[in-house]
């Protein structure tokens, strides 16, 4: 316990020193300068350090910068092959599919993490999911393109969830058609195929479940039933709203309600 103390003591001394260093290379050679391209400020940098900051003795060791440096030297090892990763940040909703998006791709969480938030951090080689809580990490993944999925052999479901059976039902009322689309996504794709199986009964809810039928029978006529070739479809071919007809049984004729206003404005007279 002493010795931890010791060392955080150290630490909090050190870092003092590191972060006054930035402060003094600030305040000293670069205060009132500009320059055009990072390069010429790197190359007076330079000559700044060997010329000056070398060789000033240091205020607290009252040693020469560089003499100290050079003890120092051989105890160094070496700078790590990859840059320090940076990382940006972001909370996630884990999907029906059990995956999180980012950036348009989407990425796996462990079991039991459906429909609960997880902090993400991602940059341009890996995604890492971190337990909110606790800051554990879960999964790390690597990127992966737009529109594509990485799932870890531990996240695949042995059996279909519920909620998916719940909505491959709501797909076989909407229709035959529809539904045997859905079957075809959820055959093929699995859990990843959820969203593209919601993407489908949002598009019956959208134009009306008989329009997305007749879609989803020209899709499987095809032999193409998927989600992306519905939704096409039925963009190219829009079936404008019905227009309101004058002439219809619950529409009495004009004639009635001009006879109505002559009555009431003759008895006001």
């Amino acid at each position: 316990m002493v010795l931890q103390q010791h060392q955080e003591h150290s630490a909090a001394l050190t870092k003092g020193k590191v972060e006054a260093s930035v402060g003094h290379a600030q305040k000293t050679p670069l205060r009132g300068l500009r320059f055009e391209h990072l390069d010429d400020g790197q190359t007076y940098l330079d000559r700044w350090e060997r010329r000056w900051a070398d060789t000033r003795i240091h205020g607290t060791t009252k040693r020469q910068v560089a003499a100290m440096f050079a003890e120092e030297r051989p105890a160094l090892g070496p700078l790590p092959l990859e840059p320090f990763r940076y990382y940006q940040y972001g909370r996630r909703t884990v999907h029906l599919d059990g995956c999180v998006e980012v950036a348009s791709a989407y990425y796996s969480a462990p079991p039991g993490w459906i429909g609960r938030r997880v902090d993400v951090q991602w940059d341009d080689i890996h995604v890492r999911l971190l337990d909110p809580g606790t800051g554990q990490l879960l999964r790390e993944h690597l990127r992966t393109a737009r529109g594509w999925h990485r799932i870890a052999d531990n996240d695949r479901p042995a059996r279909t969830p519920p909620k998916t059976l719940a909505l491959l039902a709501a797909a076989k009322r909407a229709g035959p058609a529809i539904s045997a689309v859905c079957d075809h996504i959820h055959r093929h794709e699995g859990a990843a195929g959820v969203r593209r199986i919601l993407g489908v009964l949002s598009l019956a809810r959208k134009h009306g479940p008989a329009v997305v039928e007749d879609a989803a029978n020209g899709a499987l006529e095809l032999g193409v039933p998927t989600y992306r070739f519905l939704k096409r479809y039925l963009d190219r071919h829009h079936v404008a709203p019905l227009a309101l007809r004058q002439v219809d049984p619950l529409i009495r004729e004009l004639t009635v309600y001009r006879d109505l206003i002559d009555r009431r404005t003759g008895d006001r007279s």
